[in-house]
C-alpha cells in the first residue's frame, strides 16, 4: 500500500485521500510561512506572506468543512510533495548569502507551493463535481481562486521589484 493509509478503489476514495493530503500540506504551509516572512527583507513580500498565512488558516477551516460535508473524519496524511517543496525552499534560502537573492528564492519557493496547491484544489473541485458534491466543489473552488490570486500577486511582486534587485 505504500504511503496510503487504505486502498484506493474508487474516485471517492481518491477524493478523500487527496483531501487528507492537502490538509496536511496546508498545515505545513502555516508552519513555513512565518519562518519565510521573518527571513525576507522586501516589505511587499513580507506582507504577502503574512496575508497568505491568514488566508491559509481560513483554507484549513474550509477543508474541515469539506470533510464534514462529505461525512469523513478530518485527517491528514503525509504529503511528500509539499515536504519536498518546503525542504528545497529551506535549503536554497539557507544558501543565499545576499538578502535580495534570498527574497527572490523565497518568492520562487512560495510560487512552487502555490502551483502545487492550484493543481490539488483544481483536481479536488473537479472530482467533487464528478461525485455530485457541488457543495464541496464550491468551497474548494473558493480556495482555488484564492491560490490563483496569491500566485498572481507573487508574480507581480517578482516582476515589479524582487527579481530586478536580485540581479
Amino acid at each position: 500500500m505504500g504511503l496510503l493509509t487504505k486502498p484506493i478503489k474508487t474516485l471517492d476514495d481518491l477524493f478523500v485521500h487527496t483531501l487528507q493530503d492537502i490538509y496536511y500540506a496546508e498545515q505545513q504551509i502555516t508552519k513555513a510561512l512565518p519562518k519565510m516572512s521573518k527571513k525576507v527583507t522586501d516589505p511587499q513580500l513580507k506582507q504577502a506572506f503574512d496575508t497568505h498565512l491568514e488566508e491559509t488558516r481560513n483554507q484549513i477551516k474550509r477543508l474541515e468543512q469539506v470533510f464534514q460535508m462529505h461525512g469523513e473524519p478530518v485527517k491528514a496524511v503525509d504529503c511528500p510533495a509539499i515536504d519536498g517543496i518546503i525542504e528545497e525552499a529551506n535549503a536554497i534560502m539557507g544558501d543565499a548569502s545576499d538578502n535580495e537573492v534570498l527574497d527572490a528564492a523565497a518568492l520562487a519557493a512560495a510560487q512552487a507551493v502555490e502551483h502545487y496547491e492550484i493543481a490539488r484544489y483544481g483536481t479536488l473541485a473537479a472530482w467533487a463535481r464528478q461525485l455530485g458534491r457541488t457543495d464541496c466543489a464550491t468551497l474548494l473552488e473558493q480556495t482555488l481562486d484564492e491560490e490563483k490570486a496569491t500566485d498572481q500577486k507573487l508574480t507581480g511582486i517578482a516582476e515589479a521589484h524582487v527579481n530586478r534587485v536580485a540581479v
